[in-house]
């Protein structure tokens, strides 16, 4: 196994981590924002509409997927700074 791929495994993990709490931090003001509420939807809240809901969802995976990738190719260039070579 080649060592950017090595050097990158902890790293990886502990931005996974980061990224996660910052994506959920960001959805959730988003949602304040265009949700005009405190708190996304549940899927069985009854009391929340379809649309509601399915939008919600739909933003939470939008805003968690930019970010997990974000922070994917910056540990990666980090890493590639560091070693030398990309660890994928």
């Amino acid at each position: 196994m080649k060592a950017s791929k090595i050097a990158y495994k902890p790293v990886g993990l502990a931005l996974g981590v980061v990224g996660g709490l910052a994506a959920g931090a960001l959805f959730r003001q988003t949602w304040k924002v265009l949700g005009h509420d405190e708190d996304a939807p549940k899927a069985t809240d009854e009391y929340r509409s379809w649309n509601e809901v399915l939008t919600a969802a739909a933003l939470q995976g939008a805003v968690f997927a930019v970010v997990k990738a974000a922070v994917a190719r910056g540990g990666a260039t980090g890493v590639r700074g560091l070693t030398g070579s990309w660890p994928g």
